[in-house]
């Protein structure tokens, strides 16, 4: 007999266990995802030593080729030779997916839900679709990639300019003739001639210099958190050419979306959610698209965040679609599947999820496991066609699950400990576990 209240499928030791056993079952995850986190301040759990990531892969070759690995590739980023027999006729799959006239979305997805062996460095365009950015045909793919890059340099040369270089591109579209005849001189205006809204002082609120000060502080916070942004990896921190190139690339993205998405601006963390896409496609084979990083992850993380708008957005915290709401949709979904952890976690410890679960969801669990984890729960969540907002929230469901021994033992601070400094997991067998509880119900 089981437990009152959970799945006979729980009741093993297998769930009990704080140590994932391996499991190699498939996943059923999720197609494109949330958005990023509100203001509140982000402790970042301890992780695992990450490993120096690769420089710039080499163009794709067949699995059968089994190229040398790099060494200073991430762990998880195995070449071919190095694959299991099942990853290597997944990674056929997708490639053979990849190279049809016209991608069956459908089964790119079910193929990326199981993970995606990146030995061939074709995750890069496996996410550009799941997240919508390239269409499905492709011949297309170099005229929309053609188009939405051109779009983003326009937007760099618009929002990452000062007020004097905008004044100045103002003065030279009027003419030189009608300046000099204005002012008598040779390109100054005189002081009549400057408006109250571009004078540096004015406070009015459609001053370009008043906007610009404001904006700054938006500015220094980004590049604080874009200056931690994994400290571990040489990718994106240190003093190496790469890493400043990376660190400015991630810095006009941030400050270019606050720019255009004045209601949220910026939020502390987002940096953390652009990270995995950047470091995606600045490390695809193919240089041709791997110059082109910046402009990529910036229309795919928009798109990412699409769904997530309301958890950044402070005055909906509160509301039904606010990051409060979606914490007590975890909360429901853990005691309709295992009532007993429900109980002893907020009842008889009184562990408030949002003391863990806060980060989890905001940050896309991008803080609670090493880098390459976090980017095969992110195949999952990506892949899900039912959005990543639930998937997100059976992986975080499924994390409670896994250590539900440890936590049923322990008390308000050691549970509190443990869930704010989650534990090295086996990613496939949470993602099974995950993908269990979409179809099980309590019983």
């Amino acid at each position: 007999m089981g437990n009152k209240g959970v799945p006979e499928w729980l009741n093993s030791s297998l769930w009990a266990s704080s140590s994932s056993p391996p499991a190699s079952a498939s996943t059923t995850a999720a197609a494109r995802l949330p958005r990023s986190p509100p203001s509140p301040k982000i402790v970042a759990p301890a992780r695992a030593p990450i490993p120096e990531p690769p420089p710039p892969p080499r163009p794709p070759q067949p699995p059968s080729e089994a190229p040398r690995p790099s060494v200073d590739a991430p762990p998880d980023d195995r070449s071919p030779s190095r694959l299991s027999q099942e990853e290597v006729s997944r990674q056929f799959q997708l490639l053979a997916e990849l190279s049809k006239k016209v991608v069956n979305i459908g089964e790119l997805r079910r193929l990326a839900s199981q993970g995606i062996p990146d030995g061939t460095g074709i995750r890069s365009i496996v996410w550009k679709l799941l997240l919508g950015y390239l269409p499905y045909e492709r011949e297309f793919w170099m005229q929309e990639l053609a188009k939405k890059r051109s779009q983003y340099k326009a937007f760099k040369e618009e929002f990452l300019m000062n007020p004097s270089e905008m004044a100045r591109r103002l003065e030279e579209s009027v003419g030189h003739k009608n300046e000099a005849l204005e002012t008598g001189g040779r390109g100054f205006l005189m002081r009549s001639e400057i408006t109250h809204d571009e004078h540096p002082l004015s406070l009015g609120k459609t001053s370009v210099w008043n906007q610009f000060f404001q904006e700054t502080e938006i500015i220094e916070q980004i590049e604080r958190d874009v200056k931690r942004t994994h400290p571990d990896m040489q990718f994106f921190c240190g003093d190496s050419s790469l890493a400043k190139s990376n660190q400015e690339a991630l810095r006009h993205i941030l400050i270019i979306f606050a720019k255009l998405n004045p209601g949220i601006r910026y939020v502390q963390g987002m940096n953390e959610i652009l990270a995995p896409l950047f470091y995606v496609f600045r490390n695809d084979p193919d240089q041709n698209n791997a110059v082109y990083a910046e402009a990529d992850a910036f229309f795919c993380f928009v798109e990412l965040l699409s769904g997530f708008r309301d958890n950044f957005c402070q005055k909906l915290d509160n509301s039904v679609v606010g990051i409060r709401s979606t914490i007590s949709k975890l909360s429901e979904l853990l005691k309709k599947h295992d009532g007993e952890l429900w109980r002893h976690l907020e009842i008889t410890t009184k562990v408030n999820p949002q003391f863990y679960a806060f980060r989890w969801i905001t940050l896309l669990l991008t803080q609670e496991f090493n880098f390459v984890d976090s980017l095969h729960i992110w195949d999952a969540l990506l892949s899900d066609p039912d959005g990543p907002q639930e998937t997100l929230l059976r992986v975080c469901c499924a994390m409670l699950i896994l250590v539900r021994k440890c936590l049923l033992a322990g008390d308000f601070t050691s549970n509190l400990k443990l869930l704010q400094n989650y534990p090295q997991t086996n990613i496939n067998h949470l993602l099974y576990v995950a993908n269990k509880l979409r179809g099980s119900s309590a019983g």
